[in-house]
C-alpha cells in the first residue's frame, strides 16, 4: 500500500508525556502544536488518481537586507496568516479529470492568497467582503476551467470537486462545491460541516428521498454543482476553531466505503494525524476502495506550555 500513496506530513505530534496545560482558547497555535497529515491513493480499482490535495500555510516574513544590528535573534519569527487545506476530485476521466483538480487547486490558491492579503489588510470583523472573494475564487477557476476544455478536445467533459478549508484563527471558512467532504469531530460528536452537492442531495431536501435512501441511490455520487462542469454553485460558511477539535477533509473515496460511525471511532482514538489517516485508508481499501481515496486530518495540540 505504501508504494501506492502520496503523503505529507507537516508536524508529527511528540508524545502524550509531553502534552501540558491547553492555552487561552483565544491563543493562536503556533508550528509546533499542529499535527496535520494528508495522503491519496488510487484505490483498488483505478489505475490513475484523479484526485489533489493540498495543504499549506500562508505566512508574512521579515526579510532583513542591512542593518547594524549585532543580533537578529530577537526579530526573527514567522507570522501565519492562515492555515489551508484543500482536497479537489476531478471527474472527467484520466488526464481530464486530474487536470481538473490540478487546475482548481492551483487557481483558487492563487485568488485565495490574494483575498487573504485583502482580508488583513481591511476590517476584519466584517468579513463578508472575503467570503464574497471565496466564492468569486470559485468561479473565476470554474471559468478557467471551462475554458481550458473548450480550447483542448482531450479535456473535454472535465470538472472537480473542491473543499477549502481556510484557518484564521480563531475563525475558520468553508468553501464547497460537489461531494468532499468537511467534518469536525470534538467532544465526541462527528459532524458534516459540508453540505453534498449531489443530485441525491437536492432529492433529500425537497422532502423525496430520506438520507439513508440517498446514500444507496444510484444519484448519490451524479454531481449537481462542480468547479469546470454544467454548474458551479460555491457555497462559503463561517466557523469557529476550537483547540479540543479535529478537522477531517476528504474525498468520496472514503466516505463511500466508510461510515460516520466508523470514521467517529478512529478519531476518537487517534494516536496522530498520520495514524489515523492511514487507517482509515486501510479501512476504505477494505471495504472495496472502487475509487480514489484522499483524506487529510488536522488538529492543534498544546505542547510546551506551562
Amino acid at each position: 500500500m505504501e508504494a501506492a500513496v502520496r503523503g505529507v506530513v507537516l508536524r508529527q505530534m511528540l508524545s502524550p508525556q509531553s502534552v501540558s496545560v491547553p492555552p487561552d482558547a483565544a491563543q493562536q497555535p503556533v508550528a509546533a502544536d499542529l499535527d496535520v497529515f494528508g495522503l491519496t491513493h488510487p484505490g483498488r480499482v483505478r489505475t490513475n488518481n484523479e484526485d489533489h490535495f493540498l495543504v499549506c500555510a500562508l505566512q508574512r516574513r521579515l526579510e532583513v537586507y542591512h542593518t547594524s544590528l549585532p543580533d537578529l535573534s530577537p526579530l526573527a519569527g514567522v507570522d501565519r496568516l492562515a492555515f489551508i487545506t484543500m482536497v479537489a476530485d476531478g471527474v472527467g476521466g484520466a488526464a481530464a479529470g486530474e487536470e481538473a483538480s490540478r487546475m482548481a487547486l492551483e487557481g483558487v490558491t492563487r485568488y485565495v492568497s490574494q483575498a487573504l492579503h485583502c482580508y488583513y489588510t481591511s476590517d476584519a470583523a466584517n468579513d463578508s467582503g472575503f467570503m464574497h472573494a471565496l466564492e468569486e475564487a470559485a468561479l473565476k477557476v470554474h471559468n478557467e476551467l471551462a475554458a481550458a476544455a473548450t480550447e483542448d478536445s482531450a479535456l473535454r467533459g472535465m470538472a472537480t470537486t473542491l473543499t477549502l478549508w481556510i484557518g484564521v484563527w480563531p475563525s475558520a471558512y468553508l468553501l464547497q462545491v460537489g461531494d468532499s467532504r468537511c467534518y469536525v469531530f470534538s467532544n465526541g460528536a462527528l459532524i458534516q460541516i459540508s453540505r453534498d452537492q449531489t443530485v441525491a442531495q437536492e432529492l433529500v431536501d425537497r422532502g423525496v428521498f430520506t438520507r439513508d435512501d440517498a446514500a444507496h441511490s444510484r444519484f448519490a455520487h451524479i454531481l449537481s454543482s462542480a468547479i469546470g462542469g454544467e454548474q458551479a454553485a460555491p457555497i462559503v460558511r463561517r466557523l469557529e476553531q476550537a483547540w479540543d477539535a479535529v478537522g477531517l477533509v476528504c474525498s468520496d473515496g472514503l466516505t463511500r466505503h466508510v461510515s460516520d460511525d466508523r470514521i467517529r471511532e478512529r478519531l476518537a482514538s487517534m494516536t496522530s494525524a498520520r495514524q489515523v489517516c492511514e487507517a482509515l485508508l486501510q479501512d476504505a481499501l477494505d471495504g472495496g476502495g472502487q475509487d480514489n481515496i484522499t483524506i487529510i486530518v488536522s488538529r492543534a495540540i498544546p505542547r510546551g506550555r506551562g
